[in-house]
């Protein structure tokens, strides 16, 4: 028998080879359950099948203990309370495409779907939020080579005002700038409304956002805290703008051809 041989047929090599295969094989399925601790089990239209876990079984509920002493559980079951969404399918099979009932802006379908995130603001490791209004950011200021967009109106896709710039919301832990707080002429649910940034773009004279009309900022979802956003919050508010993409006007929503 030559080096390493174990017998004349299992020398040390193969079973190195066999032990990779074997923790090489956990690993993938170690992987493959831990993945599943957010956004399973999956919602299924399938008559008989409300839920599907997929191939592997779901894992055990961990507990995670958070820097502010609170503690998270996943997998979760936030999402799995019971939504009745705004929408019916638009065929009979299974998968078929959702068409929204009623007012398509707060169907929570399409490119205005949310999900349930957590109800509270995220923050830095100090315990301090991480999105927060100019004012509660001592020492930041906008730079004198870019345009303060304070006190400018926001046009719609219509080019009608549906607001004025009122304050800028900082993200410090990308030190950028995440929202513009909007004044909202005769809003009946609240005068303070967020824009995302990423639907906003800044000019000298104004700031436009294509995604809504004019009318429609005073329908965006509302902060319950004038100084902090929750997780929850961004994504219905996001959501919102997403919607307009689509829905905002009916043209929006029919093929070019």
């Amino acid at each position: 028998m030559g080096t390493g041989a174990i017998t004349s047929y299992i020398d040390v090599a193969q079973l190195v080879l066999y032990a990779f295969w074997i923790f090489f094989f956990g690993l993938i399925y170690w992987l493959q359950r831990e993945s599943k601790r957010e956004g399973y089990p999956m919602h299924s239209d399938r008559p008989g099948r409300a839920y599907v876990d997929g191939l592997l079984d779901m894992p055990p509920t961990k507990t995670y203990l958070m820097a502010d002493g609170s503690t998270r559980e996943a997998p979760h079951d936030r999402d799995m309370l019971p939504q009745a969404l705004a929408a019916e399918p638009v065929a009979a099979f299974p998968g078929a495409p959702l068409d929204p009932i009623g007012n398509p802006m707060h169907a929570g379908v399409g490119p205005g779907a949310w999900t349930r995130r957590l109800d509270f603001p995220e923050r830095l490791s100090d315990g301090s939020t991480v999105i927060v209004p100019l004012r509660r950011a001592p020492g930041m200021t906008v730079s004198p080579k870019d345009i303060d967009p304070r006190g400018l109106p926001v046009l719609g896709a219509d080019g009608e005002v549906g607001g004025i710039v009122r304050e800028i919301w900082l993200d410090r832990a990308e030190f950028i700038v995440r929202y513009l707080e909007l004044d909202i002429a005769n809003g009946a649910k609240g005068p303070q409304v967020l824009l995302p940034m990423g639907f906003a773009k800044i000019g000298r004279d104004a700031v436009t956002v294509r995604a809504l009309m004019g009318h429609q900022f005073a329908d965006v979802p509302r902060l319950r805290h004038p100084d902090e956003v929750t997780s929850l919050d961004e994504d219905r508010i996001t959501a919102y703008y997403g919607a307009g993409t689509l829905y905002a006007e009916p043209g929006r929503a029919e093929s070019l051809l």
